[in-house]
């Protein structure tokens, strides 16, 4: 696992905003190519074509939650920002987190770079926070930023941190990246995607694009990902997250049992998600969002001709620098994907 984690090291630290991927989708590219791996880059999402490119269809999305400059010294939860937005509607778990999300942004460090290359421009400290109803958005006051112009993307300044068994960093979705680099490095040879923009909704819309271009449909897309939960009691007992459906569609795929069966075999705990939160809502007498997924949004707008599941990792932490997890589920989600592709 020590080539796992200096790759992933190195991903954390190279900034990926929402709508400002491109750095980050470069820096994948170099690494997949280094090794043998073919590589194409289309609008929205970055493909990598193993020797068999059938025998696997993966997906990870590359985007990470970080402020883009939107006028003199003011900035915006980059997400969120209009021109972003997708099917954005008020109703996502992520936006009704907007309004607990202010406090946790002070005296957070952000690094400002050019979207494009990538170059470094700045450093910078958020000194303020605050929801705008009538935008919205969060809107932020960061101290060394008056030079920027609207547009630069700003990143939080992250690093991974390893204390006993547990992981932290910005580790939504850049965790799954690296595991599907580390995955070709040991023998897998399917498709993988890296998309952009899942945060503000819009990865799959460049998902289905490939799927279309190339007139394929699958009932075996597996979609990683990290999974929010409250606190590190909720997690200690759990590996792996799950899912028979979201708020969009219902996953019908073999992949689903075929995961069951590996965690069952190699004694990986495991739940799905959206029971999970049925029990929660039912117990405390609420109705409330099963969340949404890439693959359910897929689902829905293909009628079910693009099918799959999701396979993820339960962090806490959401959507900060401090997103948590345990080695042990990031190699518990590794042992089924080894079984999966690559032991088969």
């Amino acid at each position: 696992m020590e080539q796992f984690y200096d790759t992933l090291k190195q991903l954390i630290r190279i900034p990926s905003v929402v709508g400002a991927e491109h750095p980050f989708l470069m820096f994948v590219k170099r690494e997949l190519e280094e090794i043998g791996v073919l590589v194409e880059y289309y609008d929205g999402v970055l493909v990598a074509t193993g020797s068999e490119p059938h025998s696997g269809y993966l997906s990870a999305h590359v985007d990470r939650h970080g402020l883009i400059c939107t006028g003199h010294n003011e900035f915006q939860y980059a997400a969120f920002i209009a021109k972003n937005r997708a099917d954005l509607t008020g109703t996502s778990n992520s936006e009704k987190l907007l309004s607990n999300f202010t406090s946790r942004f002070v005296d957070e460090k952000v690094q400002a770079y050019q979207p494009y290359s990538g170059t470094y421009l700045g450093l910078g400290v958020i000194k303020d926070a605050f929801l705008c109803e009538r935008r919205n958005n969060i809107i932020f006051k960061v101290d060394g930023f008056d030079f920027l112009f609207p547009g630069t993307p700003v990143a939080f300044l992250d690093k991974l941190e390893i204390k006993d068994d547990l992981i932290s960093a910005q580790l939504d979705n850049v965790l799954s990246v690296a595991i599907i680099i580390h995955l070709y490095h040991i023998g897998y040879r399917g498709t993988a995607f890296f998309t952009a923009s899942e945060e503000a909704g819009k990865s799959w819309r460049f998902l289905l694009e490939w799927f279309r271009r190339f007139d394929i449909n699958t009932n075996e897309l597996l979609v990683l990902d990290t999974s929010p939960y409250s606190s590190l009691d909720d997690i200690a007992s759990l590996d792996i997250v799950l899912r028979n459906r979201d708020s969009n569609a219902v996953f019908r795929s073999p992949l689903k049992h075929k995961m069951k069966n590996i965690a069952q075999k190699e004694k990986i705990n495991y739940h799905f998600k959206d029971t999970y939160l049925k029990n929660i809502m039912k117990q405390n007498g609420v109705k409330g969002s099963l969340g949404t997924t890439e693959l359910g949004r897929l689902i829905y707008a293909t009628k079910g001709e693009i099918q799959g599941a999701t396979l993820q990792i339960p962090t806490i932490g959401y959507h900060t620098v401090n997103e948590t997890t345990s080695q042990r589920a990031v190699q518990s989600l590794i042992t089924i994907l080894k079984q999966l592709y690559i032991e088969k």
